[in-house]
């Protein structure tokens, strides 16, 4: 069997999710960067790929993606299976963010944001997952936030809800594909205010009235926070940090890759905290007998 690897990601038009899809295709897999309306406003993003994989001769491609569209997803898995008859490894990526107080935002608004964040990986997951269960390898990658564990500003609880919700997943599912010879690395990003576009496409509440009553008592805390987070990170401090780690666990062997790992330049204590969850969860699952569902690399 071939060395190279087959990998899907998702929400790779821009930010970690293009970066990424081209740092797993320069170590030599075939890289499937998923994204919507690639023949419309993503068809940029469609060239920018093509024009990397030539430039580098690497085999980065693009599909068409949608992750709030089940029949989206399982068309999409349905062409990688045709081409390679399998995918290796699987990294959710795709998520979106938004600005505001959490009381402007419409329940709806919220319902939205979690089918992004979180039902999306659902979603992928009921549509690879079969085939890594049967081969009895893969690896599955999500791509979590340390707002989920660190420290919290107002104004994000919306996506900070959602993140948490699919890193709990994330954890969920870590256990039951343990036996099938499937692993899980959660990769935990802190906050990073260059190269991505989190913030500039970040949503906004629909409820105008209530999101300008809380403007006069937070008036500008949206604008503090940014400038508080950019002045946090180190200078050196680049999203490439994010998909070089993603790309270096994709590489390693199988049955060496780390369950958990923290990207956090501004340190928002995510990963103290996360050391704590993981190490209780188990000795957790160690007294009830489940050892063998733990990570092999914690």
């Amino acid at each position: 069997m071939s060395t190279q690897q087959i990998v899907l990601i998702t929400g790779a038009s821009s930010g970690f999710g293009a970066l990424t899809a081209r740092a797993v295709a320069d170590g030599g897999d075939t890289v499937y960067a998923g994204m919507r309306h690639t023949t419309g406003r993503n068809a940029p993003a469609v060239r920018a790929a093509a024009d990397h994989a030539t430039e580098h001769k690497v085999d980065l491609r693009t599909v068409e993606l949608d992750v709030t569209s089940q029949e989206s997803v399982d068309s999409a898995v349905a062409r990688i299976l045709a081409e390679h008859g399998r995918i290796d490894v699987l990294i959710h990526n795709a998520g979106h963010m938004v600005v505001g107080p959490a009381e402007a935002f419409t329940a709806e608004q919220l319902a939205q944001l979690y089918d992004v964040n979180v039902l999306s990986t659902q979603r992928v997951n009921r549509a690879v997952l079969p085939g890594m269960r049967a081969r009895g390898a893969g690896l599955v990658v999500w791509v979590s936030s340390s707002s989920v564990k660190g420290g919290t500003p107002p104004y994000l609880a919306p996506y900070f809800a959602a993140k948490a919700g699919m890193d709990s997943l994330a954890v969920g599912y870590a256990a039951e594909l343990a036996r099938w010879g499937v692993e899980t690395s959660i990769v935990v990003p802190g906050s990073f205010t260059r190269g991505t576009n989190h913030f500039a496409h970040a949503g906004t509440p629909a409820d105008a009235a209530v999101e300008a009553a809380y403007a006069t008592r937070y008036a500008g805390l949206v604008e503090q926070v940014a400038g508080k987070l950019a002045a946090l990170s180190p200078a050196d401090a680049e999203a490439s940090m994010v998909s070089d780690e993603i790309a270096r666990i994709v590489a390693l062997p199988g049955g060496s890759r780390p369950y958990r790992v923290h990207i956090d330049p501004a340190d928002d204590g995510s990963e103290a905290v996360s050391e704590v969850a993981d190490r209780v969860r188990n000795e957790f699952l160690t007294r009830i007998g489940l050892a063998d569902l733990l990570p092999a690399h914690p």
